[in-house]
């Protein structure tokens, strides 16, 4: 077949798509730098903020009681509503703490996840610290660093991580 042949034959452009192969595109991150200061002044906001028990539960031997006997008679376990989030948070500033690896100051990849997590940290610090029956009052210096981290992942532009192409 010629080149000409060849060229006829192509499918009219106007009436033909191309398929999606779904390729995955690769880990869509942010990279801010953080300090080891930094790091360690939000893991005491975060030590301070996993202590605050905002359903009473701990404090009141009524209540859990009473979840206790909600537990053994349906057989399912009661899970506080900020224990998901403090898990989450927990895993984020490990996923930074591996990322700065003992440096001084280092670039940590905060994931979509994680700038999520950092506004639902933020958020759940304003809730704590304006309810009335909630004793937290972290320092306001601890507050501001982590409104900085948040807002250097604001400021980031998006790009991915192990992209991944047709020839791999």
């Amino acid at each position: 077949m010629g080149i000409d042949d060849t060229l006829s034959a192509l499918p009219d452009p106007g009436g033909h798509s191309f398929p999606d192969y779904s390729l995955p595109k690769g880990d869509p991150v942010l990279p801010i730098a953080v300090t080891r200061e930094e790091l360690q002044t939000v893991l005491e906001l975060y030590d301070t903020f996993a202590a605050v028990d905002p359903t009473g539960l701990d404090s009141n031997p009524f209540l859990r009681s009473t979840t206790r006997f909600l537990e053994q008679t349906f057989g399912t376990p009661v899970y506080r509503p900020d224990e998901q989030l403090v898990d989450d948070i927990a895993a984020m500033l490990n996923d930074f703490s591996d990322d700065l690896a003992g440096e001084a100051i280092g670039v940590v990849d905060a994931t979509p996840k994680h700038h999520k997590t950092l506004y639902f940290f933020l958020t759940s610090c304003r809730a704590y610290h304006t309810a009335p029956h909630i004793q937290f009052r972290p320092a306001e210096d601890v507050i501001d660093t982590l409104y900085e981290i948040y807002e250097r992942v604001l400021d980031q532009e998006m790009y991915l991580k192990r992209p991944q192409t047709v020839l791999e």
